[in-house]
């Protein structure tokens, strides 16, 4: 039987540092509307953290792999409602302190769930798509969204820690919102403790590059209200997820042995844009500047930002690191990035047994499009980069390599 255990601690920043996950969104937080946390799951020598941020530098999640013992991963939530944490990468300015007090919030609970450890049992189950994830590129765009639950139960059968893993991008709440959110995730942990007295609820971002709620990237260009985009609507899908998640049943995990985890990194190609192209866009930004609504002027100035700072300086690929967790007869694949949600499909059905992917961990670099998206193009494969501070898009095949690699040391 495995020992596991599990911490939460808070970190919500204090008003006025600047908000991630919005271009337009340039004005600093005012304050909280639910707290953000650090999430610790310690089973056997493996941690699990997860922290309500929209992203995490690779070099930061290194720093926090490094001051734990056994084999962890760091990964995002990939809240939209959090604070800037990586430099250069999704927003700014960046309040170097915090990242600090963040890493040692991290470390403090993922010691304090290893200590915790106590016997529990495995159990898992998938359930049918709640019918939340949307494909924000594509009408008649695939969706891959299986809500799949993992229990961790005391001797006696109460529920220890439940784990909900779904891909729907944490973006409810839009660039009008300054106060500081877990977006849906936060409403679905809530709802589980509630139904399950004594339990920490985990959410766990799935591989959803181009699955939300059902507005287009490009609505997020806009600091205007929305209806659909309220906190009021936050609680409606976090409450179906949650709802759909307790629902599920779970059955024992058959033993297979300490949990244990292993580790590998690939080179991802990156897609040089032409700098001519380059400078003939920027040069087009520059003029539209002065003509443009305040919040397309945000993100024009980013673009100009980027092709004057971070475009000239060439990078050809960027190192990925991904992490195959097994507990018992679970196994869980962690990715860097933003996979898309075909992705997770091949890798699941290329493992056999229980496999759980999700996204954000362990580095934030950008959008990881399959190959059969690039003809598509649209702000995921040739515009997020630049708020993302890299020199270039991923390029075809970056996503088929993190496939093979999850596979080749999935099964091992």
């Amino acid at each position: 039987m495995p020992r596991v255990g599990v911490a939460v601690r808070d970190c919500t920043p204090r008003a006025g540092l600047a908000m991630s996950g919005f271009a337009a969104r340039t004005e600093p937080a005012t304050g909280a509307h639910d707290p953000l946390t650090v999430r610790a799951l310690a089973v056997d020598d493996t941690v699990l953290l997860t922290v309500d941020a929209c992203g995490l530098h690779e070099d930061f999640c290194a720093r926090v792999r490094a001051a734990i013992p056994g084999h962890s991963v760091v990964a995002a939530t990939h809240t939209h409602g959090g604070p800037v944490t990586m430099p250069g990468r999704l927003g700014g300015p960046l309040d170097r302190a915090y990242p600090d007090a963040l890493a040692a919030t991290c470390v403090e609970a993922a010691h304090s769930a290893l200590a915790a450890r106590e016997p529990a049992t495995i159990e898992v189950g998938v359930g049918p798509d709640p019918g939340i994830a949307r494909n924000r590129r594509r009408i008649d765009g695939a969706v891959y969204a299986p809500l799949t639950v993992v229990r961790f139960r005391r001797p006696e059968g109460s529920s220890l820690v439940c784990v909900v893993n779904y891909p729907c991008h944490p973006v409810v709440l839009g660039a009008d919102n300054r106060r500081w959110t877990a977006d849906y995730p936060g409403t679905v942990r809530a709802a589980i403790e509630a139904a399950e007295p004594g339990s920490v609820g985990l959410f766990l971002t799935g591989c959803c590059g181009e699955l939300n709620t059902g507005h287009s990237a490009h609505a997020s260009v806009s600091v205007e209200t929305s209806q659909d985009r309220t906190f009021e609507a936050c609680e409606r899908v976090g409450g179906r997820i949650a709802e759909a998640a307790l629902a599920v049943p779970t059955r024992l995990s058959p033993a297979a042995g300490p949990a244990r985890g292993i580790s590998a990194e690939t080179d991802l190609p990156l897609r040089a844009p032409d700098p001519r192209d380059t400078a003939a866009s920027c040069t087009d930004w520059q003029r539209e500047l002065p003509l443009a609504a305040p919040a397309r002027q945000a993100l024009l100035r980013g673009w100009i930002s980027w092709a004057e700072d971070v475009a000239p300086t060439p990078m050809a690929s960027w190192t990925a690191r991904v992490t195959v967790l097994r507990w018992g007869g679970v196994r869980l694949v962690a990715l860097p990035g933003e996979p898309f949600s075909e992705t997770a499909r091949d890798i699941t059905a290329r493992l056999p047994g229980d496999t759980l992917v999700i996204g954000y961990a362990d580095g934030c670099p950008g959008y990881i499009p399959p190959a059969g998206e690039f003809a598509h193009g649209g702000y995921e494969v040739d515009e997020a980069h630049r708020y993302y501070g890299m020199p270039a898009p991923f390029a075809e095949g970056a996503a088929e390599r993190l496939t093979e690699l999850a596979v080749a040391i999935g099964g091992e």
